[in-house]
């Protein structure tokens, strides 16, 4: 320091040490005195638009990335990789390999509703054990409770584990394998069920794309950090976005059509189901896992995301125009404390950066596919709701489809049992054993 500096420290800007733990319990200190005394070293950082002051900080343990995107483009419009790039040039966005957990959900239904299943299939909430040989596997929900017969929106909503095993057992984890390598959450991903719950590990920028997936109506995009190259001379040597745009280049009006963009993108999911895990995922941010979003007002789709032990918390998230996703976690992955789910500790940064990132832009609505039928249903029994029935949500069908004439709950046996799955392979049991599977 070449001058001595002076400045104060509010209480305010101290917020995060008024709180320590004395004799197990959490206690709020009553004045700065209690947190600091004369002789502590500590880091600060000084404060915008406040000649003086500062804010106490700390270099955490806690790392995480961060990528929001142009879900039509793939542009990647704003990346974080970590706390400090003096302190790590590891870019935790693109490289770190993680556990999306829960939020590998989406997936695993987006290959059921592409498949004959709608959001209003009910499946048991209940309690499985699947038998390999003389090992077994018993997954749990987050909360360690079951709520019984409930629909795939449900499932999504409250993102229930034992459903999601129930489903990909349902279909075949062949299938979920399929979806998963061509969203590109993963290149190689065995078809084992704890896989259905997101211990398969990826990155922050893999998840984002595949979420900017469902988020455009189904078509495959690939991430551009750069938009176009020019030489000195500047002529482009290189564009990312190669779309045609036909009458782009007309030099005045005559009359002919409005120019437009031809998007040459892949269709790899059928518009209609993408809208409907769309739908899906604004009940999570409404009334499921990711309710702390809702607050915001917005059009807004996302889902939750917590690893065994609480290591990893997630939260990726969606406007038709803008989609963002997040970790947080140590860098050696250890638990980041009980309760710290992608609810409590991700979706709070989520909400956070979309308050500023959507600021005075439109309340956009998802546009709903020509063709699909919104029809009325019950919201627990997946069926077509009665006049005045206080549990109606308006869900999305696709032509031919609606909701079911008789109940019919899949992982129930015929006689009521509580049917349970196929078995597990020994690399199945060596994932479950190292700690795979998605939480919450």
């Amino acid at each position: 320091v070449k001058e001595r500096v002076e400045g104060t420290i509010s209480k305010e800007d101290m917020g995060f040490a008024m709180r320590h733990v004395v004799a197990g319990k959490t206690v709020k200190a009553k004045s700065p005195a209690e947190v600091l005394k004369p002789g502590d070293v500590i880091f600060v950082q000084k404060n915008d638009g406040a000649e003086g002051t500062y804010s106490l900080r700390q270099v955490p343990e806690v790392e995480g990335g961060l990528i929001a995107m142009d879900p039509h483009t793939g542009r990647v419009l704003a990346m974080v990789g970590g706390f400090s790039y003096a302190q790590s040039e590891f870019n935790r966005a693109t490289q770190a390999m993680r556990q999306p957990g829960s939020s590998f959900k989406p997936i695993v239904y987006s290959a059921a509703l592409d498949n004959g299943y709608t959001p209003a299939s009910v499946i048991m909430d209940g309690p499985i054990t699947i038998q390999s040989g003389n090992t077994s596997w018993t997954p749990k929900n987050y909360d360690g409770t079951v709520a019984g017969p409930a629909t795939l929106r449900s499932g999504i909503e409250k993102s229930r584990n034992l459903m999601t095993v129930r489903l990909a057992n349902d279909m075949g984890m062949k299938l979920v394998v399929e979806y998963a390598e061509r969203f590109g959450v993963y290149d190689h991903l065995a078809p084992y069920l704890p896989m259905a719950l997101g211990s398969g590990e990826t990155t922050v920028m893999r998840m984002v794309s595949a979420y900017s997936i469902m988020a455009n109506g189904g078509k495959s995009i690939k991430p551009s950090l750069i938009d176009r190259i020019q030489d000195r001379y500047g002529k482009t040597v290189f564009k990312q976005d190669e779309r045609g745009c036909q009458g782009c280049n007309a030099q005045e009006w005559q009359n002919q059509p409005e120019p437009e963009l031809v998007d040459n993108s892949e269709q790899v999911l059928d518009p209609m189901t993408a809208y409907q895990i769309t739908s899906m995922m604004e009940g999570v941010v409404q009334r499921g896992t990711g309710a702390t979003i809702g607050e915001l007002g917005r059009h807004i789709a996302g889902k939750t995301g917590t690893t065994n032990d609480e290591k990893d918390a997630w939260f990726i998230g969606y406007t038709p125009n803008l989609v963002v996703g997040l970790y947080m976690g140590y860098d050696t992955p250890r638990g980041l404390g009980h309760g710290a789910t992608g609810g409590g500790l991700a979706a709070p940064i989520f909400k956070d950066f979309m308050r500023v990132a959507l600021d005075g832009t439109p309340n956009v609505d998802f546009k709903v596919p020509e063709g699909m039928n919104l029809v009325a249903i019950n919201r627990k029994t997946g069926m077509r709701a009665a006049s005045g029935d206080p549990g109606t949500i308006i869900e999305a069908f696709k032509p031919g489809t609606g909701p079911a004439d008789s109940y019919w709950v899949i992982g129930m046996g015929a006689d009521g049992s509580n049917a349970t799955g196929g078995a597990l392979s020994p690399q199945a049991n060596q994932a479950i054993q190292s700690g795979g599977g998605g939480l919450y």
